[in-house]
Formats: C-alpha cells, structure tokens, sequence
C-alpha cells in the first residue's frame, strides 16, 4: 500500500491516545454516578456480555439502546465506551453497552453472530426493564458500526436473516467495503482473509427494509470512510431503504466519539432524538 495507510489512525490523529483516554475517563465518571448492572451474560463465552445503563426516573415503556464499539474488531472493552450512554439516558433511554469476541482468535461470522445474539437477548428482557422492545435502537463506532449493520442487513453467505426488530440505527465511522482490510496494517492483527471480507462487506449485503438509519462520519477523517459512507447512503437510497447522511466539520474517527457522547452536540443529539422517537414499523422486512 503505498503512502499512508488510510486505516491507521494514528496516523492521522495525532492526539488519539489523548482522546482515547477522555473517553475511557468520561466512562468511568459516568458509570460512577449513574445505575449500572455491569456484565450481564448474553451468551456462555466469556467476552459474551453486556452493561445496563438506567436513567433517572425510567418510565414503563421507556425506549431501549444498544452500542456497539469499534476497534478494528481485534481490540477495545465495552467499560472504555460507556460515555456513549449519556444522550440515551438524557432522552429516557434505558442504555446497553455490548461485548463481543475478538480477531484474530474468532472470526468475522462469530462477531455478526454475537451482536445479533446481544440484540434478541436485550429484546427479550426489555418489558422486564421496563422497556418497549419496539423501540429498540442500536449505534455503533467504526467495526462497531459494521457490525451493527447487519441487525438489518444479510450477508451473501449469511447462513440466517436477522430476527430481532430494531426501529433505527446510527451508523458513526463505519467500514462498509472490507475489501481494503486484508492488505492493511491490521493484515496480522486482525487477519482478515480475503474470502471474508468479500463475504461480509455490507455494500454487497441485501440492506432490508424497516429501521431508519443515520450514516455519520466526522468530516477529517481518511478517504475509506467518506467513500464508504457516500456509498452505502447511495445504496440505501437507490434500495428505497433511505438513510439520513451526517458529515460532521472538524470532527475525525476519534473524536467523534466524544460528540457522540455529548447530549448537547450534533451526534449526541442526533442519538438522543432517534432514541426518543424510533419505533419498529409493524409489517417492515
């Protein structure tokens, strides 16, 4: 690959690990003062879990959000992302952070599977938190975002549809054309085959009707990840599944994650307003 690479972040931010840090840290502040049932088993495997988040005064038939984080599906702990969680607790939300398996150790499919599985659990329970499984909603951050696409998308070799109803989804940074990532710097951290990036790249899934979908990228961030979000928008439009497209100013593929977590900025709010009003159209395939 010649020049830099436009996957490595680092590259382009030079202030990620000071980002980094602010999220995790506004995770911990957050976890500290609110009610947290931490670690929740969704599934037998051991990075099969989920947190709990549950705002102040939760009303019965309180609408309901999962997050799905990043980190090139190969890193990243879902305690560092629980800032997120602040815009869907402003808007009355009951918030779920999701942990899933890693590369190299398990393979794409597994990941697709876990997410999937996370979301019917959570789905299931939601009446016994006091919430409405019909306003069920789901975020997530770069693979995060991959991932969480395919709670309303089918692979070409998909061996299931996605079986649990989501009533939207956004869409921050995502990789939706793996075909780059074998290649990459992450070709031995992640070891993503070729064959599975072509097997899993959502610009080649059916994209299924029903959930509306925010599609966000921050406006500093590499080429891929313009490309790929004007291309899944065009999709999706051309589909008559619609999306809304958000190119934020100033923001890159770290920082957006601090906006996103901030009820009082674009993406925060933009979380906030799809948690508030979402809901699962009866009859939408």
């Amino acid at each position: 690959m010649a020049g830099p690479d436009p996957y490595r972040i680092r590259s382009f931010v030079p202030d990620f690990d000071a980002i980094s840090a602010e999220i995790a840290a506004r995770s911990r502040a957050l976890a500290a003062r609110s009610m947290i049932w931490a670690g929740s088993a969704y599934g037998p495997g051991a990075r099969e879990r989920i947190d709990i988040l549950l705002p102040p005064n939760l009303r019965s038939g309180a609408p309901i959000h999962i997050f799905v984080h990043g980190g090139y599906w190969r890193s990243g702990d879902k305690a560092d992302y629980t800032c997120v969680a602040a815009p869907v607790l402003a808007a009355g939300g009951i918030a779920a952070i999701v942990e899933y398996d890693l590369m190299p150790g398990t393979r794409l499919p597994v990941l697709v599977d876990q997410v999937r599985r996370a979301t019917a659990w959570l789905a299931a329970r939601a009446p016994a938190l006091g919430a409405d499984p019909a306003r069920l909603t789901v975020s997530g951050h770069s693979a995060g975002a991959h991932l969480a696409s395919y709670l309303a998308a089918t692979g070409p070799e998909d061996g299931v549809a996605p079986e649990t109803p989501v009533a939207g989804l956004l869409l921050l940074s995502g990789i939706y054309d793996l075909s780059g990532i074998p290649g990459s710097f992450l070709k031995d951290e992640a070891r993503m085959t070729v064959s599975e990036a072509r097997a899993w790249s959502p610009l080649t899934a059916h994209q299924h009707a029903g959930p509306g979908r925010i599609i966000a990228h921050g406006a500093e961030e590499t080429a891929p990840f313009h490309d790929q979000a004007q291309r899944l928008h065009k999709l999706l439009g051309r589909s008559g599944r619609g999306a809304r497209l958000m190119v934020q100013p100033g923001l890159n593929h770290m920082n957006v994650v601090l906006d996103l977590a901030d009820p009082e900025r674009p993406l925060g709010q933009a979380l906030a307003d799809l948690v508030a009003t979402a809901r699962v159209v009866k009859g939408s395939a």
